[in-house]
């Protein structure tokens, strides 16, 4: 199985795509806003020229009313590489959701169901208050976490609120993980800081132009998506409501878009520099002459 990793505008999509066509491959998302079929413009789906070009696996095929996690994707994803296995293609799986390639291949830790009014309570919290709160209850999670990082210290919390034990006590009993089961040949693509964050910006531009606005329209319509949905978190979401909602004007929805862009993107250039093991390949961009030979396959 091949595995390409990396943060947002790396160009992960690409180099799968040639990949998939060289060696008769499955693409299988990794990127968990890209599961919704509300946001193709807005979480940069491939697009369906990109699809008709090679299998795509798990893009689009969640609805915004659904509650999703990485234990979902997991087995979601264990089934579409069986499936790529038994029609004799090659899965390649592409995303920069490190939580849940890390589900697929070490395993799933048995966090019982949160209850939802602590759910609900947490993630109405400012994230400030969401982290003082975690640094009374688990502090080695807070003096892990960033402090800013709304989403890792919601879960954190709502998993200690909830169950009494911390997060990081269940995940030390993760199980179900593929890893030994199979030959994995990864790579996270790392580019030139400079360059990935001037990429996330003419992205965001594209996407204000090009189908994004109509998108969040739509998804604000919905009454029957909650306010606190995954769906209605993804990035550009909020702004893009806000500037059609009248609260602000295009250029500074734009700009808050781009700004949040960059700050994820910097977030998940650390976490794949640093977090999957050191004998991954990283490199800064890929010649599709070296595909075969980095993924020795």
């Amino acid at each position: 199985m091949a595995l390409i990793a990396g943060p947002t505008a790396s160009g992960k999509s690409a180099l799968a795509l040639t990949l998939a066509e060289r060696q008769g491959g499955t693409i299988i998302n990794a990127d968990s806003a890209q599961v919704y079929r509300e946001l193709r413009t807005l979480s940069a789906r491939p697009s369906h020229d990109d699809e008709a070009r090679a299998p795509h696996r798990l893009f689009g095929h969640v609805d915004g009313t659904q509650g999703y996690s990485a234990a979902r994707w997991a087995a979601e994803a264990r089934a579409a590489i069986g499936d790529a296995h038994a029609a004799g293609r090659l899965p390649i799986l592409v995303g920069g959701t490190g939580m849940y390639i890390r589900t697929l291949l070490d395993g799933i830790a048995p966090v019982p169901e949160i209850d939802p009014a602590v759910r609900e309570a947490v993630r109405a919290l400012p994230v400030a208050e969401a982290h003082a709160s975690l640094a009374a209850l688990d502090p080695p999670a807070a003096a892990r976490l960033a402090a800013a990082d709304t989403t890792r210290v919601a879960r954190a919390l709502e998993v200690v609120r909830s169950t009494g034990k911390p997060l990081a006590a269940w995940q030390a009993e993760r199980s179900g993980g593929i890893a030994d089961a199979i030959d994995l040949r990864p790579l996270i693509l790392l580019p030139d800081r400079a360059w990935l964050l001037g990429r996330c910006d003419h992205r965001l531009d594209a996407m204000f132009d090009e189908g994004a606005v109509d998108e969040v329209e739509a998804l604000v319509a919905r009454r029957d998506i909650p306010a606190l949905a995954p769906v209605r978190q993804a990035i550009g979401v909020r702004e893009i409501a806000a500037w059609r909602a009248g609260d602000t004007d295009r250029e500074t929805a734009l700009t808050l878009a781009k700004a949040a862009t960059r700050q994820y993107a910097k977030r998940q250039y650390t976490w794949f520099r640093n977090q999957p093991p050191p004998e991954w390949p990283r490199a800064a961009e890929i010649e599709k002459n070296d595909i075969d030979r980095l993924f020795g396959i």
